[in-house]
């Protein structure tokens, strides 16, 4: 056994060291020859006899020459590899000159030059097949731009460069172009010399950026050098501002703009300015941050010199197809006036919005949205930029609501929940509902077979249907609002509502509907009343608990309709013969409700009631007066109510028409309902209401309500006016008119003009409405007057129009809408009472708006909105706004006349790259009352 491994171990030895390259007799190397060429390089191994070689060694010399050979072909194949890595296709419409021996190819006239994705045209193209290098340029003209036609355009990708002269290596991506001219996304780059590395950057010398896309550019902005990287940015060192071939004083040492087209973070500079009370500021700067395509954030802020600021966020978020909306928070810290003198304030205040939309698609069965616009009410007072939005401003009320739903189809159930909130900013009071929750269950027929065979029987037209509302509200004052208790402060209830219908048909023309319906109320506190003799004040006791308040009540409704014709005479009428179609539709129903006033039911108590002179009286009060839903109503109700309705329309015959008939309604409606209650012991005749509706133009109704009061005034023992009970016709005289409210609002422009007095072509005049519906309508208050900026957008023009001489055809477009309200109602004072014919006078309340624009020229327009205030004799707010588009900038200057004075000027450029940067901002200071015209 030892024997046999010293063997094994012996010949283990022996194959390393055959296997050694020191040992001369199995391997021989040659020298390795002087690295250079492609000629010299390849070495040639000696010849070796390997008849001398057993198996053993024979096997590592196939190994270790199998590694020599690929590691020298691996040399060869990179020393050899010289050319290009795709074909060059070329063309020329003129002529090819290719040299063989050189290599190389002469394009002449419109040639082109593609490889991988480049592209090269060029009028004269010279290119080196085995260096990969292009050169062209124009041909000489005399006729064309700058004397050169053909010039080079190179694209690669998808950036373009028009240039005089280039130079390109297609294997290194290297170029050097004369007098280069490129757009970068809004902005345009030209340069006397660039040159172009392989990774894409330019390096500039002498050039120009701007934002005017005309050839000769309103203003530059002239660069000494730059570095451009495409689709990215540019960065340049010394510049100064040129316009209109003027160089201005305005120079910077470094800048950059940048190019990006997807979302990218970055400082947002601020503004500054100075304001009488706060000091001088800087406000609007901050950082954006582009966390994804789905949502961003910005977050600004604001200081000045004496103390106050303010900080703000805000957010957009989308996902498609699912939802969108944004966020919006404020927060400022004002400080006015000097600390520690009388007239110092401090004022914290803030500011919520929120807009959330749900897209249809997501979800056909459930929805979520929100409208939340809440602010404090001192916010728009220290807001600047509410100081210049008249809108903003003046606004009174302020409303929010977050509401969700959905629906279960397979059950008829729905289900709604919201939140609410009103905001007064005159009072600071605020009425909030939290949560409003509705649970309905859609009209089903609880007795209808489930296979129906044969007539429909009586009592399978019996509907039900169920509605469930529950609420939480509160009113107070908005520094009280965390301070309140959910029990006692807030008031809280649950009503059912379950109504029972049916509809049957009598004589084939008489459709009747009997309802009953059933209402009840939970609620979760009631207050009983006392007198407190000693202090002569009501004593209230609330009781908190589960208490239930119920009411029914039954109707039977009967209605049909009556229709009458007339048709003109045929002989009078032979081209346009006509007819006149009166619909009449009159109804009666009786209705009936129990006295929930009674004592068994519990609804009302009394208490009684002994003054300071001892005189005693009983008081009745409902303890439920106060609660979410109120109190079933006192007496039984026993009443005939009648209502009848009209309607006139006259139908031409007309060829204008496809169906050969024109309808024209005369009168829409003409209507007029009362009612009579037998249960009640006075006042069983209700008020005779009427109504009117006119269509007179295809795209205005005319509406009109009257109420006339059917008992008529008398004079107490003391001489003053009550509502007796002896009726106007009782007198011999109508109903006593109650008064009337109707708007109306018309807007004049030259192309209704046109239709009143012809030359108008109906036709041509539909244009496209302004207002589009693209985008997130949030209904999120701005700080943005739209009047002013609809107006505005319409500086904005495109070439004028020319007569058949050439001549400018002369036309301002221009628009007058005009609004008038009129209000008129019994002046109830008793100081105007007439005792002679026992009336009140009539009071009329008016109201007058006007606005309009007028477009004086191209690029000018003319904004205003204004008003009358007729109760107090003076003009209401007067805005006024001029806009001038200016090619590359916009000029706009919007002026506030009434009640009070100010104005904002503003110069911009358009382009969004450049509008932070070259702009000039000029605001009236709100705080003074210095009128400055």
């Amino acid at each position: 056994m030892r024997t046999k491994s010293f063997i094994a171990l012996l010949l283990f030895a022996v194959a390393f060291a055959m296997a050694d390259s020191s040992v001369p007799q199995f391997w021989k190397r040659n020298k390795p020859a002087a690295a250079d060429s492609v000629g010299t390089a390849d070495s040639i191994l000696s010849p070796t006899d390997t008849t001398q070689m057993d198996s053993l060694q024979l096997a590592i010399y196939r190994h270790n020459k199998a590694i020599d050979d690929s590691i020298h072909l691996d040399s060869l194949n990179r020393q050899k590899k010289n050319g290009i890595d795709a074909p060059v296709v070329y063309e020329a419409q003129d002529s090819l000159v290719y040299d063989a021996a050189s290599n190389t190819a002469h394009l002449y006239g419109s040639s082109t030059v593609d490889y991988e994705n480049m592209n090269l045209q060029s009028d004269k193209i010279y290119m080196s097949l085995d260096s990969s290098l292009v050169h062209a340029t124009g041909s000489p003209d005399s006729t064309a731009e700058d004397g050169l036609k053909g010039k080079p355009v190179f694209t690669m990708g998808q950036d373009k460069y028009d240039t005089d002269t280039m130079a390109f290596n297609f294997k290194t991506k290297k170029g050097l172009v004369r007098n280069a001219y490129t757009e970068q996304q809004d902005g345009f780059l030209t340069s006397q010399v660039s040159k172009r590395n392989d990774n894409g950057d330019i390096y500039l010398a002498h050039g120009r950026y701007t934002t005017c896309d005309a050839e000769h550019p309103d203003f530059y902005i002239a660069l000494s050098r730059a570095k451009v990287r495409p689709g990215k940015d540019v960065v340049f060192g010394p510049a100064y501002l040129v316009v209109a071939d003027v160089p201005l004083p305005l120079a910077i040492p470094y800048g950059f703009f940048p190019f990006t087209k997807s979302y990218s973070s970055g400082f947002i500079m601020p503004t500054y300015g100075d304001e009488n009370t706060r000091g001088f500021y800087l406000r609007d700067g901050g950082y954006y941050f582009a966390m994804s395509d789905k949502w961003d954030l910005k977050l600004l802020g604001e200081i000045y010199t004496k103390g106050s600021w303010g900080i703000s966020a805000a957010s957009n978020y989308r996902k498609r197809y699912k939802y969108s909306g944004s966020f919006y928070f404020s927060y400022q810290d004002t400080k006015t006036g000097d600390k520690g003198m009388p007239d110092f304030q401090k004022q914290e205040s803030f500011k919520i919005q929120w807009s959330h939309r749900q897209d249809a698609k997501a979800n056909p069965f459930s929805s979520l949205s929100a409208s939340v616009n809440f602010a404090s009410t001192s916010y728009e007072r220290n807001n600047l930029n509410s100081m210049y939005n008249p809108q903003s401003l003046t606004q009174s009320t302020r409303t929010s609501s977050v509401s969700w739903s959905t629906t279960f189809s397979s059950l008829g159930l729905s289900l709604s929940s919201s939140a609410n909130l009103s905001q007064n900013m005159r009072d600071s009071s605020i009425a909030m509902t939290l949560p409003d929750l509705n649970v309905s269950i859609s009209r089903f027929y609880p007795f209808r077979r489930k296979h129906m065979v044969g007539d429909e029987r009586w009592y399978e037209k019996i509907s039900l249907s169920y509605t469930g509302h529950l609420s939480n509200s509160i009113s107070t004052k908005e520094d009280k609002l965390m301070h309140s208790n959910l029990i006692k402060d807030w008031r809280n209830g649950m009503q059912h509502n379950i109504p029972v219908n049916a509809n049957f048909t009598l004589f084939n023309y008489l459709n009747v509907t009997p309802s009953f319906n059933f209402t009840d109320r939970m609620y979760s506190n009631k207050v009983t009343r006392s007198w407190d003799e000693e202090r002569q004040v009501e004593v209230s006791d609330t009781t908190y608990g589960f208490h239930n308040v119920y009411n029914w009540n039954l109707s039977l409704s009967a209605s049909t309709k009556l229709y009458g014709m007339y048709t003109g005479s045929p002989r009078l009428f032979k081209k346009h013969p006509w007819q006149i179609r009166h619909v009449f539709t009159p109804q009666v129903s009786f209705s009936y409700a129990p006295n929930f006033g009674s004592a068994r039911y519990g609804y009302y108590d009394t208490y009684q009631k002994t003054d300071a002179n001892g005189n005693v009286s009983l008081v009745e009060y409902s303890p439920y007066s106060n609660s979410l839903y109120g109190v079933p109503g006192k007496g039984r109700t026993g009443s005939i109510s009648w209502d009848v309705s009209n309607n006139v329309e006259m139908k031409i015959k007309t060829d204008k028409d496809s169906t050969g008939f024109k309808k024209i309604s005369i009168i829409d409606e003409l209507g007029a309902s009362m009612s009579y209650n037998m249960a009640a012991a006075t006042h069983r005749w209700s008020d005779l209401s009427m109504r009117l509706r006119l269509k007179w133009w295809k795209n205005y109704t005319f509406n009109m309500n009257a109420v006339f009061a059917t008992y008529a005034y008398e004079l107490d023992e003391n001489g003053h006016p009550y509502v007796g009970n002896h009726t106007e016709w009782g007198k011999g005289r109508f109903g006593r008119f109650q008064g009337m409210s109707q708007n109306f609002s018309f807007t004049l422009n030259p192309q209704q003009l046109k239709k009143w007095f012809g030359g108008g072509d109906d036709k041509k005049d539909n244009k496209k409405d302004d207002n589009d519906d693209e985008g997130m309508d949030t209904d999120v208050e701005s700080n943005v007057d739209d009047d002013m900026v609809k107006g505005q957008r319409g500086a904005k023009g495109g070439k004028a129009e020319t007569d058949a001489d050439g001549y400018m055809r002369f036309s301002m477009p221009w628009s007058l809408t005009i609004g008038y309200g009129v209000t008129m109602r019994e002046d109830t004072r008793e100081a105007k009472f007439n005792k002679k014919t026992m009336r009140y006078p009539y009071r009329f309340t008016q109201t007058l708006n006007f606005s309009g624009n007028v477009r004086i020229s191209d690029g000018w327009n003319i904004s205003f909105s204004s008003g009358y205030d007729f109760e107090n004799k003076e003009i209401s707010m007067t805005t006024a706004s001029l806009q001038r588009d200016l090619h590359c900038f916009n000029m706009s200057c919007s002026v506030v006349l009434a009640p009070y004075t100010s104005y904002n000027f503003s110069f911009r450029c358009n382009a969004a790259t450049l509008t932070d940067a070259l702009k000039y901002d000029k605001r009236s200071g709100y705080s003074n009352a210095v009128q400055w015209y």
